[in-house]
């Protein structure tokens, strides 16, 4: 199948997220299949903005000679039909999913605008408490508290643990730490004495070797740190240690950080956005 340029736009009158998510979602499955480059219009939350949207993709319309596609997430109704009346297609999820919701609730909408505020103290409270526990402790900088962790994830250097706290903080509110276990901790196939007493909260990650080595190549070329035996080395010896203490752990090679968070998440039965 010859491939062709299109345009991809992520419209909404507010973050464009939601739409970009499910966006990236549908697209994956055409993967290999079409040549397309992404432009994201956020805040389209006046008729005016809404036009502009208008003008700018119907001159992608234009300069492509193919028909844009769009994703769209906005909820306020004139600025909605404007998108939806452009010259493109338009995949319009509060269009497709509403009136089912209507009928299923059997209960008028309350259309309005969407406020651009936090729409949950509690809940925004504990994620940026979360994401403060989080870069606090990362990388074993601080071990102190880590009974006030919901999860601790342990791997060897470079195999994902930093940006998954990171995440599970920000999307969930959880309160992730994360532990490198060292050449030294894995000859002895000993957990360090510091996470002895958490052991029901250790989440382990591993990773292919080669892909590690490349991660690693990326900050110290060159060196014995970055080489596939080396790598090979640790990351044999990091899952026995999973094994021998039974401490859950899955691999991270061709996963997303999304995924691997959601993965943790599952396993652990966590509580998303936990306010304790």
């Amino acid at each position: 199948m010859q491939s062709t340029m299109r345009t991809m736009f992520y419209v909404s009158d507010r973050t464009a997220i939601t739409a970009e998510t499910i966006g990236h979602s549908l697209l994956a499955q055409f993967e290999g299949a079409l040549d397309y480059r992404e432009v994201t219009i956020p805040y389209v939350d006046s008729p005016e903005k809404a036009e502009a949207a208008v003008q700018e993709i119907q001159k992608k319309h234009l300069e492509d000679g193919e028909i844009p596609i769009v994703f769209s997430t906005i909820a306020e109704p004139a600025s909605r039909d404007r998108i939806i009346n452009s010259e493109a297609f338009v995949l319009d999820l509060f269009q497709m999913f509403l009136q089912p919701l209507q009928d299923a609730l059997q209960t008028e909408p309350m259309i309005k605008k969407r406020a651009h505020r936090i729409s949950n103290a509690s809940t925004y409270e504990a994620r940026i408490g979360a994401i403060d526990f989080s870069l606090l402790h990362d990388d074993g900088a601080r071990t102190q508290d880590y009974d006030k962790a919901h999860v601790i994830l342990i791997g060897v250097s470079r195999s994902g643990k930093t940006p998954t706290c990171l995440y599970l903080a920000m999307q969930f509110g959880i309160r992730a730490a994360n532990y490198p276990l060292t050449e030294e901790d894995l000859d002895s196939l000993e957990l360090p004495n510091i996470l002895n007493p958490y052991r029901d909260k250790l989440h382990g990650l591993t990773i292919d070797a080669k892909r590690l080595a490349s991660i690693r190549h990326e900050r110290k070329r060159g060196s014995r740190y970055a080489t596939v035996e080396q790598c090979r080395r640790e990351v044999r010896n990091v899952e026995s240690l999973y094994r021998a203490l039974s401490i859950p752990y899955f691999n991270t090679t061709n996963t997303s950080v999304e995924e691997i968070a959601t993965r943790v998440v599952q396993i652990r039965e966590l509580d998303r956005h936990s306010a304790v």
